[in-house]
């Protein structure tokens, strides 16, 4: 297991459909850019309230100690660029951060982590630092500002149906991170998976259109 890129955006605006039928402004943080990568793995320093560089707009939902980070496989990609390719004709290669993720990880995916593990970082290049920990705290529920960034008002709707959130990280052990430090998993009370609380908690919104 392994992180492929980390990626960090600052709150910019985003134009959202209005009921009227108008577009209006709502400030957003979800348009992330790698800015470490296995080509350039620079080191990201990272705080108990994220990365430096990084920025949220919403806390209720994002960002915040308990969901400081945004972590989200890399093996769902393949699936949106069709979803995406279909709803909008556009076919083209999602980049690392497209779903607004912090860390674009590769093998772990939301079956097999449960709420409390920890991730135990190891940097690609030895360190002095403490190893990076970080908890993991909840899955990704999307809203309106998913389908902005997607391009298409069904976006949300797919994310719901394919199960395919991603999760919430709270820094326990602040250092840096970079593309290519892997990771393993420290199982915690292992008593619900991220995809098991995900459709727990959004039965009844399968089938809703957003």
């Amino acid at each position: 297991m392994r992180i492929l890129a980390v990626s960090t955006g600052r709150a910019a605006p985003l134009f959202v459909p209005a009921p009227d039928g108008r577009r209006e402004q709502v400030m957003s943080g979800i348009r992330k850019s790698p800015v470490s990568t296995l080509d350039d793995p620079q080191r990201i320093s990272l705080a108990e309230l994220g990365l430096a560089g990084d920025e949220q707009v919403d806390l209720t939902v994002h960002g915040g100690r308990d969901k400081a980070i945004y972590a989200y496989p890399i093996e769902h990609y393949a699936t949106w660029r069709t979803i995406r390719h279909q709803a909008t004709q556009v076919d083209e290669p999602l980049p690392p951060g497209f779903l607004g993720e912090n860390l674009t990880i590769e093998g772990l995916l939301e079956t097999r982590v449960w709420i409390g593990d920890v991730l135990l970082l190891e940097p690609a290049v030895a360190s002095d630092q403490p190893p990076v920990r970080l908890r993991v705290d909840g899955p990704r529920y999307p809203c309106f500002k998913f389908n902005v960034r997607m391009g298409f008002k069904h976006a949300s709707k797919m994310m719901t149906q394919s199960g395919f959130c991603g999760f919430y990280l709270e820094v326990l052990q602040t250092g840096t991170v970079a593309a290519g430090d892997t990771f393993r998993v420290v199982p915690g009370a292992r008593e619900v998976t991220i995809d098991e609380l995900f459709r727990l908690r959004t039965r009844g919104k399968q089938n809703s259109l957003f």
